[in-house]
């Protein structure tokens, strides 16, 4: 199903008339991190399948639901669960909410996922900010009509991830005493975890983690000329050559542990931020 700007604006209009609040931020919470939206204050919550042209989440631990409201005194949108393309949605599809963000006031996004790390200076419980990333989804979400409303035909990805935005996270960071890591995410299809080989392979392309998700929402914000910071948790280890079995079960156990560092990080980083940061608005 391709993706109208009708469809988009039936959405935002239908959020619109429960949550009067503006949203300036969008944040999509990945598997085991969603627990920052339950922090959101003047909430309203909105079940994904009731809102119009919305899919609905079908992993373990996703909530399935916007939260909108704020967060450190900045108006925000939460996607408890994000949609993935494993899950049978078309790219389109599971990139859709982004486009009713921006409709919505949305001009920065915060993208967040549990990943498996290939950089053996990583470790499990590890956050990274990424600075880049590879697409080897096979798909590609602005295939097809072009939304000439949202963004170029040719969008650039040369520097999808902001700059400015990486720098304040990892400011924040220092600040809370974190160590964190940087690097590229590689972006898989799924559902099934990678091959020795397959892992070897992304590694020598150059990715240091690698997941089932975030490249697509990133293409379409950096289409729709957002600002857009990543974080990724890593979970578990995916070296090639010593691989171990892994289960979404112990993905998830991972990212309940480092969940206290991840939301105070995401908490200091819209906190200690100027506001222009994330309102690409004030700063036209």
């Amino acid at each position: 199903m391709m993706t109208t700007v009708k469809m988009i604006q039936e959405s935002a209009e239908w959020i619109k008339q429960q949550a009067e609040m503006k949203p300036i931020v969008g944040l999509i919470l990945g598997s085991g991190l969603g627990d920052l939206a339950d922090e959101i204050e003047k909430a309203v919550y909105l079940s994904y399948e009731n809102i119009p042209h919305f899919p609905t989440s079908t992993v373990a631990g996703h909530k399935g639901q916007l939260v909108v409201g704020t967060l450190e005194g900045i108006p925000v949108m939460a996607m408890q669960g994000r949609f993935h393309f494993y899950e049978g949605y078309s790219m389109q599809e599971i990139t859709f909410p982004v486009r009713v963000m921006k409709e919505l006031g949305c001009e920065s996004l915060i993208v967040t996922n549990a990943c498996g790390g290939m950089n053996e200076n990583f470790q499990p419980g590890d956050l990274m900010i990424i600075d880049d990333h590879i697409n080897f989804t096979g798909g590609n979400p602005l295939i097809g009509e072009n939304l000439d409303e949202y963004g170029p035909r040719f969008p650039d990805m040369s520097t999808t991830y902001t700059p400015a935005l990486r720098d304040h996270a990892f400011e924040a960071a220092e600040k809370l005493g974190q160590t964190i890591q940087r690097g590229v995410y590689a972006a898989v299809s799924g559902p099934t975890y990678m091959s020795g080989a397959e892992l070897i392979m992304l590694r020598k392309l150059g990715g240091d983690v690698v997941g089932m998700s975030t490249v697509p929402e990133a293409m379409v914000a950096r289409h729709m000329s957002m600002n857009i910071l990543g974080i990724s948790c890593i979970t578990d280890m995916a070296i090639g050559e010593t691989i171990e079995g892994i289960t979404h079960q112990e993905v998830m156990e991972v990212a309940a542990k480092a969940k206290p560092r991840f939301k105070a990080l995401v908490r200091h980083v819209l906190a200690s931020g100027d506001r222009r940061l994330w309102n690409q608005k004030e700063e036209e």
